[in-house]
């Protein structure tokens, strides 16, 4: 049987990062990238097909799943708009050595990358990176669009906004909110709660 391709927008480092994904889990096959600017012929071997120009006719030859490969999160939810527009469905992709809890939830376009841990009932949302060896507890939810960094550990019940930013390593303690837009820096400790688009910095996690 075929295995249904899947098409990724963005032919940078995170891009590459989601074909390994991908081609580890043998669900998708990669139909390839498209890019705002290719810089090379393939990436991982995989081919640069072109630029988002090739949308359309791409979904007119099968090619009906894709993925918004970009680790920014603004740039990532405005790409997935323009999947969705062109006709692409954007299926959650999770690495297999993923380990996903019981009754948690992921949302579309939601990525899971390798030895990321995602505990019981918690809520991923749509678009929402999980990057490598990031832990997300039970009970916690990830709003749209957010990114959880490598190594970086949201204890339970932990509420994570919109488009926020959990920088690499950082730690959130059980319960804490953050807001919209925010920013934790790499190995920041998060004991407070975090207003919508703060920037925050250290142990214990202060404004910057």
């Amino acid at each position: 049987m075929t295995r249904p391709r899947i098409l990724l927008l963005g032919a940078g480092g995170h891009g590459k990062a989601m074909a390994d994904l991908v081609l580890a889990g043998g669900a998708y096959g990669v139909a390839g990238f498209v890019d705002a600017a290719p810089k090379s012929s393939q990436v991982l071997g995989l081919p640069v097909l072109g630029d988002e120009s090739l949308l359309g006719a791409l979904v007119t030859q099968g090619i009906g799943l894709g993925h918004p490969s970009i680790g920014h999160n603004a740039q990532r939810l405005a790409a997935a708009g323009r999947l969705r527009a062109a006709g692409f469905a954007l299926p959650s992709l999770v690495h297999p050595s993923a380990l996903i809890g019981h009754a948690a939830r992921l949302g579309d376009g939601a990525a899971i990358l390798a030895r990321a841990v995602i505990g019981p009932e918690a809520e991923i949302g749509p678009l929402v990176l999980i990057n490598t060896g990031a832990i997300v507890e039970h009970d916690c939810m990830v709003a749209e669009a957010a990114h959880i960094g490598p190594g970086a550990v949201l204890a339970g019940g932990v509420r994570i906004g919109a488009g926020a930013l959990i920088g690499a390593g950082a730690v959130v303690r059980p319960g804490i909110s953050i807001g919209a837009g925010a920013v934790v820096a790499a190995g920041a400790a998060v004991v407070e709660d975090i207003p919508p688009g703060a920037r925050v910095a250290g142990v214990p996690a202060r404004p910057i």
